[in-house]
Formats: structure tokens, sequence, C-alpha cells
């Protein structure tokens, strides 16, 4: 069962928690996911399973590294984690005009530096970010850079502003909510965070953990939802091999070629089996399936 499936993961549910979970359904041992959404964002979380795992490094490298996100906003309110779910640590009354929220986006698009979080997954002298904050130890996070092509505000439901943003990886939205709000001289905390696209994983092709759950466990067909390892992998250029070379490959010889140097989709018999790199004439296994 080496597969993709691409997730909707819920609000609420560490991705690590969702890869097991996958896993188990179609009993195997080894997951991964592609990126990470934070337990209280949504949206496209493509889970590996099995083999497909090797493919992920891959899928990251060389495809593009774009994500959408929508994201919403509460203005007036400051909290540790910089979104609903944490501490709130500042309360004001100063709330801008939609039209100054409109026209701050602006600000950040092209190639800028951003501060992360204090609550995320980055290493700090060894130790991640939110594991030092979560013990009350003050950490000093340094700017990054990140990339941002559309930043789009989509209007506002009561109290919640509401954003659309397109960004390279490493972008992070509640630290874009932070920055939002400090270009309009208040403060806010972010509302909700739902992935609409990332590595070229959309939306409309994900499913629902409970319902996929639900038709594994009454027998429905899962087919339509399982991808195959090679799924995402189309910027790779292709190489087909004759059943006897496939048998040298699989066995880590090099095969005679006259492609050009770099890195190949490899197939025999018209089946995936893994990711080689040619160099002087030869192609080299890197990930066998």
């Amino acid at each position: 069962m080496d597969r993709f499936i691409i997730l909707d993961k819920d609000s609420g549910l560490f991705s690590r928690t969702a890869g097991y979970r996958i896993a188990k359904l179609f009993n195997e041992k080894k997951f991964g996911h592609i990126g990470t959404l934070d337990p209280m964002a949504s949206g496209v979380l493509p889970i590996a399973i099995g083999n497909a795992t090797k493919m992920i490094p891959f899928i990251e490298e060389f495809v593009a590294n774009r994500k959408e996100y929508l994201f919403g906003l509460k203005f007036g309110v400051n909290t540790d984690s910089l979104d609903i779910t944490g501490n709130i640590t500042e309360t004001n009354n100063l709330i801008p005009t939609e039209e100054e929220v409109k026209s701050v986006c602006g600000n950040f698009i092209g190639i800028t530096e951003q501060i992360p979080p204090a609550y995320s997954a980055i290493h700090v002298n060894g130790k991640r970010a939110y594991e030092m904050a979560r013990n009350g130890e003050n950490i000093e996070m340094k700017p990054r850079e990140i990339t941002i092509y559309e930043l789009e505000y989509l209007g506002k439901t009561d109290e919640e502003y509401n954003f659309r943003v397109l960004c390279e990886r490493g972008t992070y939205v509640r630290s874009l909510v932070r920055d939002i709000a400090k270009y309009c001289g208040a403060i806010a905390t972010t509302t909700y965070i739902k992935r609409t696209m990332t590595n070229g994983f959309l939306l409309k092709n994900a499913v629902k953990l409970d319902f996929l759950e639900n038709l594994v466990h009454n027998g429905g067909d899962a087919n339509e939802y399982l991808l195959s390892s090679d799924c995402a992998l189309g910027d790779i250029p292709v190489i087909n091999l004759s059943d006897e070379e496939a048998k040298l490959y699989k066995n880590g010889g090099f095969i005679k070629t006259d492609e050009t140097d770099g890195f190949k989709r490899i197939y025999a018999d018209n089946k995936f089996i893994g990711i080689g790199y040619v160099k002087k004439g030869q192609i080299r296994p890197k990930r066998t399936l």
C-alpha cells in the first residue's frame, strides 16, 4: 500500500495524529506528511503511507512550494500563540476601518522578512520553540526571509476580517496576522487558518478523515482517494526501462543512457519503480520502491 491520501484535516487535530490514523486504517506502519499544519489549522495535508514516504523529499524539492491559505483575524486582542487558542496578553479598542485593512495588503507582496511565532516547531538552541514557550522561557525568534505572491482582503463577517494568501513555504499565517495589525496601528489574533493548496495538492481533491474511516470500516471502496506514489512528481522527467534493465536497476546496478544529467522518474512496464539520477551517461538508483 504505497499511496498518498490528500486529507482535509479538521481543526484541533495534530498532523502526526492524522497521519497515524490514516496508516492504521490501511494497516501500514510507515507514514509521513508533506508540511505540517498547526493543530488549530485545517485544510490540505498530503499523507504518504508505505514506501510512498520515500517520495516526500523529492516532492518538497522539485514541486512548486507555493501554498494557499484562507484565514481570519480579530482586532483588539493579542495572544501568546498569535491565535485564539492562546492566552490573552493584551486587549484594546483600536479597530481599523476596512479601507485601512485593504490598503496595507500590498506591503506584504514580494520578498520580505518575517519573525516566526514563538509557538512554532522551529529549533532554537537545539530545542523546539513551542516547548520553550510552554515552559515560560524567553525566546528570541530571528527574522526569516519569506515570499508572498498574493494577499487579498475578502471582507468582514461580524468581528472577523477574512483574507486569502498565496505564499512560499516558510510563511507563518499567524505572524502575518500580527504584522497586518501592526501596519494598521492595532493588535489582532488569528481566528482560523485553512490551507487550500500545497505543493500542487488541492482542497477539492481532499477527503475528511472521519468520512474515510467510516467508508473503510463499512466495507466501502476507498480507491478513488488513494493516489499513486508518483502522483506529484510531474516536473521530474521520465525514463522507461526494459525488464532486464529494471532487474539490474532494482539491485543497485547502473544503466547506460543518453539522457541528460539530473533526477528522473524511473518506470518499468509502465510501473513506477523509483527515482534515479543520471550522471555521466548512467542511470543511478536514488530511491527505489
